[in-house]
């Protein structure tokens, strides 16, 4: 076993020779140690030699902190060199040597300027998400155009498998979370408009809310934030592993092989979903109204009928194909664009579903003031 790394001191002459032995590599736990006290050495000295004759083995990491010692004793004015090496050793030493970085000051900013730069770094980015989006949607139309001139390119297997992936699968706790969430809103109706003797209007704001607004929302960030992330982590996988450019190399085209399937599952399953979780959260009113306000299924349902039309309902479901467009747009774009590293396919799964999200919530704005508009 060898020794732990030592040293000892001696004057010779006007110099304060450090004669080091032992065994100065990483693998001694006393390494460090030794080379702290080493540096604190040569107070009141002319000058420090180092000695390295007896020391029986020395590795980078020994050469580094050795070599550092020499730098600290000389940044106290105390010339220090190093000698008895073995021609090994020197080009250790040589090759190893402590380097100090300087750092350098830390530029003037102001807050403002800061805040502003930033606004306007993230208004470029938006635009070059946009730019990026109409010719990825180019692309995607592209390849949809080649599929209905051919259909006997068009997977049909890959879609049922998708079909079932997002719907079939995401159905139970899509149609609970709307469930819970048409309770929440009948109980609070229920519990605001008692003040003014109106507790059977909850019945109507169940009802065009959930039609008009909710269900579709809900279901639309459920799938952005199930099936979007999986089909990014899906497609930047492929392009991690190069089977992306495989097909390519194939004479496939990925956005028709693997984007356009997935899109038109989620066109499908979309409007599908949002009329279930329309069912979903209009029950959960109704229980909440019976069990909370004493408004029967009977009354609850006359009431319902008088309140919504089919515009009511159609809102809804005129939306989702569009919603389902954008996830299945943005969650593809973000999968190509994973590099060739884990980080880069989370940090693109976690720009899909924020992005997903913010989107719905936009195209969910933007169709409000539409249907306003025509009063619809």
């Amino acid at each position: 076993m060898s020794a732990e790394p030592t040293y000892s001191s001696e004057r010779s002459g006007e110099a304060l020779r450090l004669k080091l032995a032992g065994s100065w590599t990483i693998g001694q736990s006393a390494l460090e140690t030794s080379a702290r006290k080493l540096a604190q050495e040569g107070k009141g000295a002319p000058n420090v030699i180092i000695d390295l004759s007896s020391i029986e083995a020395m590795d980078t990491a020994g050469a580094w902190v050795i070599d550092r010692a020499r730098v600290e004793i000389s940044a106290r004015k105390v010339p220090a060199t190093i000698e008895g090496q073995m021609p090994g050793q020197a080009i250790l030493l040589e090759e190893a040597h402590y380097r100090s970085f300087d750092q350098p000051p830390a530029p003037r900013t102001f807050l403002i300027f800061d805040l502003l730069a930033e606004v306007g770094q993230n208004v470029v980015f938006a635009w070059q998400d946009f730019v990026s989006g109409v010719a990825f949607l180019g692309h995607l139309i592209t390849a949809v155009g080649r599929v209905l001139l051919n259909p006997a390119r068009l997977r049909l297997t890959s879609i049922v498998y998708h079909i079932e992936s997002f719907a079939f699968r995401g159905l139970p706790i899509i149609a609970l979370i709307n469930f819970l969430v048409g309770c929440i809103v009948a109980q609070q109706g229920l519990f605001q408009l008692a003040r003014f003797g109106a507790s059977t209007f909850t019945v109507d704001l169940i009802g065009i809310l959930v039609l008009r607004e909710l269900a579709v929302l809900l279901t639309s960030i459920m799938v952005a934030g199930r099936s979007g992330s999986a089909i990014t982590a899906e497609i930047g996988s492929m392009k991690m592993r190069e089977e992306i450019d495989a097909l390519r190399v194939m004479g496939m085209n990925p956005i028709e092989v693997l984007i356009v399937p997935r899109l038109i599952a989620l066109l499908i399953c979309l409007p599908l979903l949002t009329f279930l979780s329309d069912i979903a959260a209009l029950f959960g009113g109704l229980v909440v109204s019976w069990a909370y306000g004493g408004i029967s299924p009977e009354i609850f349902m006359d009431r319902l009928k008088g309140a919504i039309g089919v515009n009511t309902f159609m809102v809804g479901l005129i939306k989702a194909p569009f919603m389902a467009l954008v996830i299945g747009m943005i969650s593809s774009m973000e999968g190509l664009a994973v590099q060739g590293s884990a980080e880069s396919l989370g940090r693109q799964v976690t720009n899909s579903v924020v992005k997903s999200i913010f989107m719905v919530i936009v195209v969910d704005g933007l169709f409000a003031m539409f249907f306003a508009a025509i009063k619809y």
